[in-house]
């Protein structure tokens, strides 16, 4: 009998881990797809100064409503309020790592005057695109139009989003982190502000397809890290992000070096 118990709470588990993922899914398309053609006629009528504030905060509204489905009825737990103390503290160039295709979401729903940098491809996604484009996200086509972009994004007061290991990691805990990322930072002389995102499992990592379900529950945190100032550097940046990372997501801590003896 035991066994019978065992194997029909195993059973509703899975079940419940399969209706989560269709859930999940369900919705966010259903989100992206309806805002999609009034983001596109909002994207071609309204001037810049009324379009952008309303895409990125109507951006932020969503994506808030998704993760509270999630967390009500597919048996996530987000915790995400140390990213809420960012929103009021000006411009600045916001780096996390990345390992779910969830990661934008996270940090765009407690950020409303966020911008991302995203591939060509999801710009022109028809479930992203639109609603992107009238944000005023950055397509990362050049380095040099990434740079202008986003110095002018800062100069009006808005913060950007960059993942700086340009996919989703597949090297645990950090992928090698971009060349262009250091320079980034140096060009537009904005700190720079790491974010800490950890995952109780893989879902929706690199190696996680789209039709696996997550196993649930599902713990997500999102943990602001240590701030550095403008770069003077690009090369020595980069090497000095990705020490940190590597150190700060490591499941064990380098240990600290030993105290001096005096003789």
């Amino acid at each position: 009998m035991p066994r019978a118990t065992a194997l029909l709470q195993h059973t509703l588990h899975t079940l419940r881990e399969h209706l989560a993922m269709v859930l999940g899914l369900s919705l966010l398309a259903l989100l992206c797809l309806s805002w999609s053609p009034v983001a596109l006629l909002l994207h071609l009528t309204l001037p810049r100064r009324w379009g952008q504030p309303l895409g990125r905060r109507v951006a932020t509204g969503c994506f808030r409503f998704y993760l509270w489905a999630l967390q009500t009825f597919c048996g996530c737990r987000f915790d995400l309020g140390e990213l809420d103390r960012l929103a009021t503290q000006g411009p600045m160039i916001i780096v996390a790592n990345h390992p779910s295709l969830l990661d934008a979401l996270l940090l765009i729903s407690r950020l409303p005057d966020v911008v991302c940098i995203m591939k060509a491809g999801l710009m022109d996604n028809p479930m992203f695109g639109a609603a992107a484009r009238l944000a005023r996200y950055i397509r990362n086509d050049t380095l040099l139009h990434v740079i202008l972009h986003t110095r002018n994004t800062l100069r009006e007061g808005g913060q950007v989003i960059v993942f700086p290991e340009g996919t989703r990691t597949a090297r645990f805990p950090m992928n090698p982190i971009l060349p262009s990322i250091g320079l980034l930072a140096m060009r537009t002389q904005a700190p720079v502000q790491t974010v800490l995102l950890e995952f109780s499992s893989p879902y929706l990592g690199k190696a996680w397809p789209l039709w696996r379900p997550p196993q649930l529950p599902l713990h997500v945190t999102a943990r602001l890290g240590q701030r550095f100032d403008p770069p003077t550097n690009a090369d020595v940046f980069n090497d000095t992000l990705q020490r940190y990372f590597d150190q700060a997501l490591s499941p064990t801590p380098c240990p600290s070096p030993p105290e001096p003896t005096s003789s």
